[in-house]
C-alpha cells in the first residue's frame, strides 16, 4: 500500500513538473502577447518569462516593431484619362501597450491585410482626382494625404502609421515616350538658349575688350602728340632764347664751310668776314 501511494505521489509529481514545463513562455523583446483563457481574454503577457496553463489558456503574440507592407501594383485612371501603374509602401508598427495590442486583434481581422486594401482604396481615390503630369510631380502631396487618411481610418486599430510612400507611378508605353520626347525637347530648348546666351556674353565681352583697347591706342596717341608738341614747345623757346642772335652767324658759317670742304684756296684778310664770324662764334671780341 505505501508502495502504490508512492508510485502515485511520483506521477502527480512528473506531471506538475511536465504540466509546469509545457506552459512556459517566452516572449522576447520584438512582440507582446495576449493571453484567453477558455476563449476569454485573460491577461497582458509582457516581454519575458510567462506561463499559461495547458490547452486551459492560449497565448497570441503580436510583433510590436516597424513593419512594411506592400500596397500591389494597381492600374488607376488619372483626371486625364490616363491608365496609370500605381505601387506604394507602408510603414507601420503596433503599439506597445495593452490596450493597442489588443484592438490590433480584436478589432481587425488582419492589419496587414487591411491597410493594403485600404491603402490601393485610398490611391485610387487621391490619384483618380489628379492629372498624370500632377501626380509625377506631386508626389510628396499625394505621400501626405495617404499617410493622413491611413492614420484617420485606423485609429481604433492600436497602430501607428509610420510613413506612406509611393514607389512608382508608371503611364502607358506610349505616353511615357511621348513624355520622354517632350522632356528631352525642353532640355535642348534650354541648352540651345544656354549657348545663345554664353554666345552673346562672349561676344559682349570680345566688343568691350575692343573699346578698351581703342580707347588705350587713343589715349597713347594723345598722350604721344601731347609729349612732341611739349618737346616741339621747348625747342621753340630754347631756339628763340639762345639761337635768334647767333642765326646768321650759322649761315656764314655753314657758306664757309661749303666753299673750303673743296680744300680750295682762300686768302682773307684779317679784318675780313669770316674772321668776324669764327671770332663771334668763337665768342672773340675783335679790337680795333
Amino acid at each position: 500500500m505505501e508502495a502504490l501511494t508512492i508510485s502515485w505521489t511520483l506521477i502527480a509529481a512528473v506531471a506538475a513538473i511536465f504540466t509546469f514545463l509545457v506552459g512556459i513562455r517566452i516572449v522576447r523583446p520584438t512582440h507582446r502577447g495576449l493571453v484567453e483563457r477558455l476563449g476569454k481574454y485573460h491577461r497582458y503577457a509582457n516581454q519575458g518569462f510567462n506561463w499559461v496553463i495547458p490547452v486551459i489558456d492560449k497565448m497570441y503574440l503580436v510583433n510590436v516593431t516597424e513593419q512594411l507592407v506592400n500596397a500591389d501594383p494597381q492600374e488607376i485612371i488619372t483626371n486625364d484619362n490616363l491608365n496609370a501603374v500605381v505601387d506604394a509602401q507602408i510603414y507601420f508598427k503596433v503599439k506597445a501597450d495593452e490596450e493597442s495590442v489588443k484592438n490590433s486583434i480584436y478589432n481587425v481581422k488582419s492589419v496587414n491585410f487591411q491597410i493594403v486594401n485600404l491603402s490601393r482604396s485610398t490611391l485610387r481615390n487621391i490619384i483618380g482626382t489628379m492629372s498624370l503630369k500632377s501626380a509625377n510631380s506631386e508626389r510628396g502631396k499625394i505621400n501626405n494625404d495617404l499617410h493622413e487618411i491611413l492614420i484617420k481610418e485606423t485609429t481604433h486599430w492600436g497602430i501607428d502609421i509610420v510613413r506612406a510612400e509611393l514607389k512608382e507611378i508608371d503611364p502607358p508605353k506610349d505616353v511615357q515616350d511621348t513624355m520622354n520626347k517632350i522632356v528631352k525637347a525642353e532640355n535642348e530648348k534650354i541648352a540651345a538658349v544656354d549657348f545663345a546666351t554664353a554666345a552673346e556674353t562672349t561676344a559682349d565681352g570680345v566688343k568691350r575688350a575692343a573699346i578698351k583697347q581703342a580707347e588705350g591706342v587713343r589715349q597713347a596717341r594723345i598722350l604721344q602728340a601731347q609729349g612732341e608738341a611739349e618737346a616741339i614747345q621747348l625747342v621753340n623757346e630754347a631756339a628763340e632764347k639762345y639761337f635768334i642772335g647767333n642765326a646768321q652767324l650759322l649761315k656764314r658759317l655753314e657758306t664757309t664751310q661749303f666753299a673750303l670742304q673743296n680744300n680750295a684756296k682762300i686768302v682773307v684778310g684779317a679784318n675780313q668776314q669770316l674772321v668776324n664770324v669764327i671770332g663771334d662764334l668763337a665768342g672773340v671780341v675783335n679790337k680795333q
